[in-house]
């Protein structure tokens, strides 16, 4: 395994140069490790490139900087104007007696393309490490210096950097315990839209055998939007929006103005959807990086070879309100606008009106934009893959406790075996009790199980059938969603980037504009 214990600490040989971590209770952190050389300066807006080597030993005991952006999450780092040796990965091995290798475990962090980081409490690996996973993490461009479209140079920077991290681990794993033959790639919100994304792309083929994506956003731009986009960012920072005036800012000054153009989509849209929702960065099929939207992708079975599970929360868009994060919708004529901007049928608004027949109107409109947004494509994600020969698993997240429901976000927690780290309180609703924790173990097992051996627990979904596990307290239960109500509503509504009614205010087309998270 090219390794060397230093009392507590261990020593590991990568391709760039040796890494020491820190161990505790049979686990070994190793943090922080460049897999790409800092993307700023001549590199910045471009591929990811090496990593110049180093001599000596590099201390990884402590997280790198992260990407930048203006967010502040609760246990995590702050990017600061200045930080550049922001694309790095983290491992955390765990001690094996018999000396062979152990699956691998890849985490992508989401944060609506535009924030987050490696380094949030509720994403250490040490729980899955002693489950018997290697767990591996990475950090990656967000915001404008990932995803924005800068004309001349490459779009989805961020997926790039995640392709790179992934053939770190090709390169690499196997020094720290791990097999680079069984890797899966897993990811929630814009994590899960970029794992959905990884399965699709040519650059990414043979890294990894198995895929698990919760929360997966139905947000996909076409090149036009993006580039509608890029020029309201490039006239709020008061530069033309060309590669040369677009390097010409720092990037603090991308994330400022990005920032502002965000805080106006409610008043002053780039895209009619974005009245309703502030995200402004996604991935963009540009036909060289990411040929086509994952769904259609998958439906043609591009990606069948990968085995895939899928997770969703069964009130996703609670959380947003929660937050803060979305326009309130309280009467019958601003949930027609709503879904004339998502360009949904007026019998869907009926639909749910006859579903939920006691519910405001507002409930309605955010029981329809989490199934819009994450419910229905991460669901069909899984159908259309094991239509076209793929093997793929469903589970629904529907733990609730009064003041909390089961929203956006609340199964991370719970699958990483992280209930008590810090900021999963408010996204669980307190501390967790006996239920709560044996609820995490029995997620936290199905994504072992399904890392080492492709089967989560449960019957997968077939061309005909679609069996979806409900993570629950006290207990759990298998379903089968070709007899939901809320499914049937969704029949004949299409996910595909060339919906109409969608156009960029610039006269751009905005095929695709939706949430993310």
């Amino acid at each position: 395994m090219n390794e060397q214990s230093c009392g507590v600490e261990t020593v590991f040989e990568t391709t760039s140069g040796r890494v020491r971590g820190k161990g505790s209770d049979g686990v070994t952190a190793v943090l922080g490790i460049p897999y790409a050389a800092a993307p700023f300066g001549a590199l910045r807006f471009r591929e990811p490139q090496p990593v110049p080597a180093w001599g000596g030993i590099r201390d990884c005991t402590a997280f790198g900087p992260i990407a930048p952006q203006s967010a502040e999450l609760p246990g995590a780092p702050v990017w600061r104007p200045g930080d550049e040796d922001i694309l790095s990965v983290n491992v955390w091995a765990p001690e094996r007696a018999d000396g062979g290798t152990l699956p691998v475990f890849f985490w992508i962090h989401g944060g609506a393309y535009t924030f987050g980081s490696s380094a949030q409490p509720d994403f250490d690996g040490t729980a899955l490490a002693r489950a018997g996973l290697v767990v591996v993490s990475c950090n990656y461009r967000v915001g404008f210096e990932g995803f924005g479209h800068v004309p001349g140079l490459p779009d989805n920077r961020g997926l790039l950097d995640q392709a790179a991290a992934l053939r770190w681990v090709q390169d690499n794993i196997a020094a720290f315990g791990g097999d680079p033959g069984n890797v899966t790639v897993a990811g929630h919100s814009a994590g899960a839209g970029s794992v959905a994304c990884l399965m699709v792309m040519e650059q990414t083929g043979g890294l990894f055998r198995r895929a698990i994506a919760h929360s997966v956003p139905s947000a996909f731009y076409a090149v036009e939007l993006a580039a509608a986009v890029t020029e309201r960012i490039a006239a709020e920072a008061g530069v033309a929006p060309t590669a040369e005036g677009l390097l010409s800012v720092p990037p603090e000054g991308l994330v400022a103005a990005s920032d502002k153009v965000a805080a106006r989509c409610g008043t002053d849209p780039v895209a009619a959807i974005h009245a309703f929702d502030p995200v402004i960065f996604q991935p963009v099929v540009d036909g060289e990086v990411l040929p086509v939207d994952p769904l259609p992708a998958l439906a043609a079975g591009t990606a069948r070879e990968v085995e895939l599970l899928v997770c969703h929360t069964l009130e996703e868009y609670w959380f947003f309100h929660a937050v803060g994060a979305v326009r309130e919708v309280t009467t019958e004529a601003e949930l027609a606008d709503f879904a004339e901007a998502l360009h949904l049928p007026a019998r869907l608004v009926d639909g749910y009106r006859a579903s939920m027949p006691d519910a405001p109107v507002f409930d309605r409109y955010l029981a329809m934009f989490g199934d819009a947004e994450f419910g229905e494509y991460t669901t069909r994600l899984a159908e259309h893959h094991a239509s076209a020969g793929g093997r793929a698993y469903l589970a629904r997240f529907a733990r609730r406790r009064e003041g909390v429901r089961p929203w956006h976000t609340a199964d991370i927690p719970f699958a990483f075996g992280n209930l008590d780290a810090v900021g999963a309180d408010f996204l669980i609703g307190g501390a967790p009790d006996d239920h709560d924790r044996a609820l995490s173990h029995r997620m936290l097992r199905s994504w072992v199980d399904f890392a080492a051996t492709g089967d989560p627990g449960w019957p997968a979904v077939t061309a005909d059938n679609t069996p979806v596990r409900s993570w629950s307290v006290p207990g759990d239960h298998l379903g089968n969603d070709n007899t939901s109500d809320f499914r049937a509503l969704w029949r004949g509504v299409g996910f595909d980037l060339e919906r109409p009614g969608r156009t960029a205010t610039t006269g751009h087309r905005s095929q695709g504009a939706s949430m993310s998270g």
